[in-house]
């Protein structure tokens, strides 16, 4: 089983996309690090206070692979840096 969000983002506290990048790049390590997911910036590259990332996770169950999403999900909205505005999931 396949799963893959994408999860838009608002960062209040960037003014510049060096401050952007530096938020989104600690937040990417760090959750590939912690969770079985694929993690990728894929949209609003050049918008220094949006960002849309894209996770996956594969398993051979659809519930292993939805319960390491909703981890990491829940780790990427901790982040008091930024909002969350959108989840959109998919199923394959």
């Amino acid at each position: 089983m396949i799963v893959y969000v994408e999860v838009e983002f608002i960062i209040q506290t960037a003014h510049s996309l060096k401050e952007k990048r530096a938020v989104l790049q600690r937040m990417i390590t760090r959750t590939k690090q912690k969770f079985n997911v694929s993690i990728a910036e894929v949209d609003h590259q050049n918008v220094w206070q949006r960002t849309k990332l894209a996770l996956v996770a594969v398993s051979s169950s659809k519930d292993a692979a939805e319960r390491e999403i909703n981890h990491a999900l829940h780790y990427l909205q901790s982040n008091p840096s930024w909002e969350q505005l959108n989840v959109w999931r998919d199923y394959l």
